[in-house]
């Protein structure tokens, strides 16, 4: 049987930890060092489970991209390499100088973070926008961090939900399974003017049930008719939705 162990770091953020630095953020490099100061904690061994691999992924994005944290007592920090793990429900940093290391961030003081994604062949560069769901109907989602596709009277967000299935051959009943499988499970909701948040599919039909008073605009928008991924109906909602 082979075991497969990952390496993590605990990064506390104590709140008397991150007052006593407020009088060092006045710079780039005091907020890079307020940020070191925050990393503590020693390794520990974590079992992976055996499988033969995993089949999807537990990131909203594989990649380690630039990002800047909001925490809930306005402490500045300094941008870090990130990824949200929805699986584990966690944040993951990579520490410039530790590169082949993970911490992960005891995130209770982070309010949001914006991820920078880089140009490539999907579009040009952009930015994330992430924040926790505090007006989600169901309280057990309001710690969640959800992410903003648009924002204008009405809000668009996007919840990711990760469900593993673990590999299963095994026993005379099992299904043949040898690798663990990640299935994505993402729901959006929209956010009202009157403050009611609702579920919602991305169709025409959908949102104009969602949102009446956009129904018109929407229907003669152009891209509308075609709209299928949240970056083309944050498009059309940027034109039909504005503050």
């Amino acid at each position: 049987m082979v075991i497969r162990y990952c390496i993590l770091f605990a990064l506390l953020l104590s709140a008397e930890g991150v007052y006593a630095q407020q009088a060092n953020t006045g710079s780039g490099a005091d907020a890079q060092t307020n940020l070191n100061s925050l990393a503590a904690g020693s390794a520990a061994v974590l079992p992976r489970g055996e499988s033969y691999g995993m089949v999807g992924s537990p990131y909203v994005d594989n990649r380690w991209l630039p990002a800047r944290l909001h925490m809930t007592n306005k402490v500045p920090l300094a941008p870090v390499p990130l990824k949200y793990d929805v699986l584990n429900r966690r944040l993951l940093m990579l520490p410039v100088n530790r590169p082949n290391d993970s911490l992960q961030l005891n995130d209770r003081l982070v309010a949001g973070f914006d991820l920078e994604e880089p140009a490539g062949i999907a579009g040009p560069a952009r930015q994330r926008i992430f924040r926790r769901f505090s007006e989600a109907p169901s309280p057990e989602l309001r710690s969640d961090f959800v992410e903003v596709i648009h924002e204008g009277n009405y809000v668009l967000l996007k919840r990711y939900e990760k469900v593993l299935k673990k590999a299963n051959y095994q026993g005379a009943y099992s299904s043949g399974e040898r690798s663990d499988i990640v299935e994505d499970k993402t729901t959006y909701y929209l956010r009202r003017p009157d403050a009611t948040v609702v579920p919602v599919k991305l169709t025409m039909k959908a949102l104009q049930a969602a949102a009446p008073e956009l129904a018109g605009n929407l229907k003669a928008a152009s891209g509308a008719s075609t709209a299928k991924s949240d970056k083309e109906w944050a498009a059309v909602l940027a034109v039909v939705d504005k503050k």
